[in-house]
């Protein structure tokens, strides 16, 4: 982009909900497609509570920013010097510029600081497209690239990594569109365009150009373009309007993201480690062949950073389990009290002593069921642990075997096969959550062998050669792989991830943890017994009986 100056930024806030305050702001000078000079990253005391589904994406509570933060005032004035005027870059503009700075400004009083530059999520969703990762989700991108992981959910670590997605991904893309100057980008993040797979209605998922050979597809598009809603009479027009480029042969193909470009050419794409990764699929069985062995490699890969991971957080909730277990045993046993002693006097009331009978062996039977869950619970927990070096040196080999046993549209024309590979997928998933390597492995070393000890039908387990069977397992690949990225990201969400991370460096953090939930449990229980107490005496009075209570 020449030598165009501009300013990459990104925001953390209270939430979606208006109005939103920002909570860190960072940002990054530019110069094209490097950075120039220092970074820019500050946080704000706003004086407002953080909402607690907030506070758990991005770590900051109210306590932190009064005592880290700045007033708004300081940090803007200090933004503007940083600034100094420049186009402002954000991975979603429609978010950190239109619903979180310029409505923060207003509010404050505050004119706003630079001057709107393009959306880099809008150029990543055209540079992409077909969008290999499955959506444009920043971190989805991060892994799917492999690019470096910085602080996900902060202000200054996503704006490090699309720093990253900038240079090693989107700049070779924008190269071979000639994408040379700053103009150049921006009208091209600005164009209307559409994803060259349809994203809604009977076609979802479909390549617009499958309407040169498919005249119900066609049709559609054309009804489409007629409809009297404006935004999807954009829509179909402008898929015909490129199918129409298309067939006219102006200029060859037209320049849509890679919406026009053939199936059977591929563009590989540098990522950081040196290595590169194709955008869009050569369908040449021995180009197909190739891409299958990297794709499996990448499925091992993640499947491994999962079974260790997910391990690690179970350990973490198991630890935390058992030092509570007291106290959430007596928890649920008052709560159940109070539950059936409420259906006690509902029946008492509606139909007299004789049915209440039927109340008293419900809770029987629910009792029991709870004291067996709990005795079940404790003997996993008891038995969890983290795995070992040895045992985390294993899995990567352990995954690379499994992973060639993944082709699931393989057997979707036999309905008994089609059971018994999603029985042994069920096997491979429990093994894997409950961490049991030993029959990860015996599983990956003779899975014929294991199939057999089942008692199930044979599965030819070879991947074939024919075009269409490497193309359904190549799609396949792709599809489990969003999915194992998208498992990651959820996993590295969730509290209890947290947890796990900062418990090694501090151990003791399990315990203040778990006094802190025996505290708020005892509260609990001192509530749920003066509630059951009020429920056995309302029960004592209506019976006029000195027995026992019954539960």
């Amino acid at each position: 982009m020449n030598n165009a100056e501009w300013i990459l930024i990104d925001t953390e806030t209270t939430g979606f909900k208006a109005p939103v305050f920002v909570v860190e702001i960072a940002a990054q000078r530019m110069q094209g497609w490097e950075t120039k000079g220092p970074s820019f990253r500050k946080l704000l005391n706003q004086n407002e509570d953080i909402p607690s589904e907030a506070a758990r994406v991005h770590g900051y509570t109210r306590e932190i920013l009064e005592r880290d933060g700045e007033t708004p005032a300081d940090v803007y004035a200090a933004f503007a010097d940083y600034t100094e005027g420049l186009p402002v870059v954000a991975y979603n503009m429609r978010y950190d510029w239109d619903d979180v700075l310029v409505p923060e400004w207003e509010r404050l009083g505050i004119e706003a600081i630079g001057t709107p530059g393009f959306c880099a999520l809008r150029l990543a969703q055209r540079l992409l497209d077909p969008v290999p990762a499955g959506n444009c989700k920043l971190q989805t991108l991060r892994q799917f690239y492999h690019l470096p992981e910085r602080g996900a959910h902060t202000a200054m670590g996503d704006v490090e990594t699309v720093i990253d997605l900038l240079q090693h991904v989107l700049r070779p893309l924008a190269d071979e569109r000639n994408l040379a100057t700053w103009a150049d980008v921006l009208a091209y993040s600005e164009e209307e365009y559409f994803p060259s797979r349809i994203a809604f209605g009977k076609f979802k998922g479909r390549a617009f150009q499958d309407a040169l050979r498919d005249t119900e597809l066609r049709d559609w598009l054309s009804w489409l373009a007629g409809s009297s809603n404006e935004r999807s009479k954009r829509i179909g027009t402008w898929y015909l309007d490129q199918l129409e480029v298309i067939q006219e042969g102006e200029k060859g193909k037209p320049e849509t993201g890679g919406t026009a470009q053939s199936q059977t050419d591929s563009v590989e794409v540098p990522q950081a480690a040196g290595t590169t990764v194709t955008v869009y699929q050569s369908l040449e069985a021995a180009e197909l062949e190739a891409l299958i062995v990297a794709a499996r490699s990448r499925m091992a890969e993640l499947e491994t950073t999962y079974t260790r991971e997910h391990r690690t957080v179970e350990n973490v909730r198991a630890t935390i389990f058992i030092r509570v277990r007291d106290h959430y045993i007596a928890r649920d046993r008052l709560k159940l009290k109070v539950h059936y002693r409420r259906i006690y006097l509902d029946t008492l009331l509606r139909g007299g002593e004789e049915e209440t009978e039927e109340v008293v062996e419900e809770y029987t039977k629910a009792y029991a069921d709870n004291e067996e869950d709990y005795t079940n619970a404790s003997t996993v927990a008891e038995q969890s642990e983290d795995l070992s070096e040895e045992e985390q040196v294993k899995l990567k080999g352990i995954w690379l075997k499994l992973v060639k046993l993944f082709h699931p549209d393989k057997y979707a024309s036999d309905a008994a096969k089609r059971k018994i590979f999603e029985d042994l997928t069920a096997i491979i998933n429990d093994a894997r959550d409950n961490g049991d390597i030993g029959i990860l492995e015996e599983l990956a070393n003779d899975p014929d062998a294991f199939i057999k000890k089942q008692g199930w039908e044979h599965l030819d387990l070879q991947d074939g050669h024919d075009l269409a069977g490497l193309q359904s397992l190549y799609a396949s690949l792709q599809i489990r792989i969003i999915e194992l990225l998208e498992m990651i990201a959820f996993l590295h969400e969730s509290p209890d991830y947290e947890l796990a991370v900062l418990s090694k460096d501090n151990p003791s953090l399990l315990e203040e943890v778990a006094e802190e939930q025996k505290a708020a449990l005892t509260a609990e229980i001192e509530g749920l017994e003066k509630e059951a107490a009020e429920l056995q005496a309302e029960i004592d009075s209506l019976t006029e009986t000195d027995e026992p209570e019954i539960f």
